[in-house]
């Protein structure tokens, strides 16, 4: 099974991440992170420092001459700000900062606060920040290079911004991915993207933020991964708890997910069919998404996120009090974006590979890749 353990603040120094359980062998390197990362920082009403920078991506351990050695892998992602903020966010004792204590309506900021007992909301908005995501996207980066290898791939597209929604038939291929990122909202359909672009210029104009709904696709995924005998063995509910995590997301749904409680048995299974030229079974339709009684079929993996808009608005309108001196007041203003969901759907993708990659290693076992592979193709072998 893959562990991976996160570290830092968004305007600490950087960010950190531990992969363990990585067969050895697997080919990794510091281009491939930083080019997932940079698919993170783009999309249609993200700020323009998002366009500009690259992320500093460092290899500390676990890979040798671009092999994986199958101990530990540390990657750092260095802040490129982190002069800026040197003061603010140092770790020495001593340090005096002006406190922030108007917290933001829909963040982490009142209940943090309460919880750990501060009186400055930065203490709590700098770890809950979505920048940490920027660790997870490494992490899966690591989980989808290994999937290629057992010919598995995973990729999302934004099926909704605000009312804008594309439509149900409009869904990438497995070799689409190019075509999706080189829309601004990320969207398949280019009606639809034009209408969200239209949805997310409202919102600017506005100075108010927006949210949307993204759905991960998993090509290729083999049978079996996951289980029925425990709960928490049970890969949809794996893969909700791993989509919910995701900062501001606040739904999740596996194939047609709430649509199928308004239809009759009848129409809400998948049916299962004999294809004699592949010497498999496949599955009439992707009502289910790819997975049954919490193992995936083998067919199509369907999963769904809603990320809700994001907290901290261009124009702050929301009340909320000074917790200090109670009074009623408007939420403090970071820097902030109109919207997050194209890149939301890029973190999806890592935590859905992080999932379906930590259960393969689960179920085909090996130290070294070749190990695994060759469990992984006998397995398959034996199902024809």
């Amino acid at each position: 099974m893959l562990r991976f353990l996160t570290a830092g603040e968004s305007h600490g120094p950087a960010l950190t991440v531990v992969v363990e359980g990585l067969p050895a062998g697997l080919a990794v390197t510091v281009e491939q992170i930083g080019d997932e990362l940079a698919r993170r920082r783009l999309g249609f009403g993200r700020g323009p420092r998002m366009r500009l920078e690259r992320d500093d991506v460092e290899l500390l351990g676990g890979v040798r001459h671009g092999r994986t050695l199958g101990s530990p892998v540390a990657v750092v992602i260095h802040n490129t700000e982190w002069p800026k903020w040197s003061e603010e966010m140092s770790p020495a004792p001593g340090a005096t900062t002006k406190p922030l204590r108007q917290p933001r309506p829909g963040h982490a900021d009142l209940v943090g606060m309460q919880k750990y007992g501060f009186d400055d909301a930065r203490n709590v908005l700098e770890r809950a920040s979505a920048r940490e995501t920027a660790a997870r996207v490494a992490a899966g980066t690591l989980a989808k290079l290994l999937l290629a290898e057992l010919d598995a791939k995973v990729l999302s597209h934004v099926i909704q911004m605000g009312a804008a929604r594309a439509p149900a038939d409009r869904r990438p291929g497995p070799d689409d991915l190019t075509a999706v990122d080189e829309s601004p909202v990320r969207c398949f359909d280019r009606a639809a993207e034009a209408a969200m672009i239209a949805e997310v210029e409202g919102a600017a104009k506005a100075g108010d933020s927006l949210g949307g709904v993204v759905e991960v696709l998993g090509y290729g995924v083999p049978p079996g991964l996951g289980s029925h005998v425990h709960w928490d063995r049970k890969i949809d509910g794996l893969l909700a708890r791993a989509l919910m995590s995701i900062q501001a997301m606040k739904g999740v749904e596996i194939g047609d997910g709430f649509e199928v409680a308004g239809r009759r048995g009848s129409e809400a299974h998948d049916e299962i069919l004999w294809d004699d030229d592949a010497g498999e079974y496949v599955r009439g339709s992707t009502r289910a998404g790819g997975t049954e009684g919490g193992m995936t079929t083998g067919g199509l993996l369907v999963a769904r996120v809603a990320m809700k808009p994001l907290s901290t608005l261009n124009r702050p309108v929301l009340r909320t009090v000074d917790t200090e001196t109670k009074a009623e007041t408007v939420s403090f203003k970071e820097r902030t974006d109109v919207t997050a969901v194209p890149a939301s759907g890029v973190v999806a993708e890592t935590l859905v590979a992080l999932v379906l990659a930590s259960e393969a290693l689960r179920k085909f076992g090996g130290d070294s890749l070749t190990e695994l592979v060759r469990n992984h193709d006998a397995f398959i072998t034996s199902l024809r």
